[in-house]
């Protein structure tokens, strides 16, 4: 018989380490063993304890506590990304027939819902059962973007079990992806590279791209490529094979086109992530139709973590439950459009254990 999960013990507190008087606020949500904190400068899911087989815990996320390097390099480092995750082609978008320019982030492209993205935003924040609910308000016209725009995100932890729940709705056509951009390093931040990870994708496609990461098309099968992780293998196994997707971004930063999963139905697994050394694992598990993954390939050094190491290249991989990438444009993708009198709903659960 299994055990009953804890309580949750939720807390709140300010956070600012700016001297900005930013107002910010930190809160922790906390079940036996698990912790987690959400700050509201990005909405973003900024640590995350869990322990190792032994019972030893760890900081698994790459992070700062430095506001002013989550504004700049750092500025991407678990928050909630919108209001489109991911790359839209030519920073642009038609929604009946009306073109609408987007602000660019360069390369030809709008990533991460534009320059001054929900990542730089202050959320308004109230407590909910077991957890924090984060709010934010996006004027029609935001980055570009057509519509008024409310988006409700609720932290929640449940035993080793922490939900990411998402709402909104639009007082005009648009489009909307939301995901959160936490880098997971399972052995403990700061502790050594991902590459030895185990990674099992349940995905039998992906959406190969061009230099500008934008997809070209169709789905390709993973089957006979190191983009096929079905079964678990290490991640650096792949980037070391030199395949022509691989050598374009320095490692991984792909979409996986998920399994099929039933419409409005449960979260169902997307990824499981697992690191030998420590026994941790992390199960993702989504309603999402892709995730991305991304490896940290372009890491420099820039962003020094709470450990006092600086990260580098493959310091942690971002599990990016999402839509597709420049799914406006690809007219085969699942569609992202919103409008009127709908209300956007998505889920991913970050579940997290251990084996022997």
């Amino acid at each position: 018989m299994t055990a009953p999960a804890e309580p949750t013990e939720v807390h709140r507190a300010p956070y600012d380490h700016s001297g900005a008087g930013m107002g910010l606020e930190r809160w922790t949500l906390r079940a036996g063993p698990i912790e987690a904190t959400v700050i509201t400068l990005g909405a973003t899911l900024h640590t995350l304890t869990a322990p190792d087989r032994s019972g030893t815990p760890a900081q698994l996320l790459l992070t700062s506590n430095d506001v002013g390097a989550l504004l700049g390099p750092a500025k991407h480092y678990g928050v909630t990304v919108g209001r489109y995750a991911n790359r839209i082609s030519g920073s642009r978008i038609t929604i009946d027939g009306e073109d609408h320019p987007l602000l660019p982030t360069g390369n030809g492209v709008t990533l991460h819902g534009g320059p001054d993205s929900f990542a730089h935003r202050v959320w308004e924040a109230e407590e909910v059962p077991g957890g924090v609910r984060m709010h934010l308000h996006s004027p029609d016209g935001d980055q570009g973007f057509p519509g008024a725009l409310d988006v409700w995100v609720d932290f929640t932890l449940t035993g080793r079990d922490l939900s990411i729940s998402y709402r909104a709705v639009t007082n005009k056509p648009t489009v909307l992806n939301l995901t959160n951009h936490a880098y997971f390093n399972l052995a403990g931040e700061g502790r050594g590279d991902v590459l030895d990870h185990l990674l099992t994708v349940d995905a039998d496609a992906y959406t190969p791209v061009d230099e500008r990461q934008i997809p070209y098309g169709p789905y390709e099968p993973v089957a006979g490529t190191p983009f096929d992780f079905t079964t678990a293998r290490p991640i650096g196994e792949g980037i070391a094979e030199g395949h022509p997707q691989l050598k374009l971004s320095r490692g991984y930063d792909h979409n996986w086109v998920l399994r099929e999963r039933p419409a409005d139905g449960p979260p169902a697994r997307a990824a499981l992530l697992a690191d030998p050394g420590s026994g941790r694992t992390l199960e993702v598990l989504t309603t999402e139709p892709g995730i991305q993954v991304y490896t940290a390939n372009g890491f420099d050094g820039a962003v020094t973590g709470p450990s006092g190491v600086a990260y580098g290249p493959y310091a942690g991989v971002a599990l990016e439950t999402q839509h597709h990438p420049d799914s406006p444009h690809q007219p085969s993708y699942p569609s992202t459009e919103l409008r009127p009198g709908q209300e956007f709903r998505s889920t991913t659960v970050l579940r997290l254990g251990t084996t022997g």
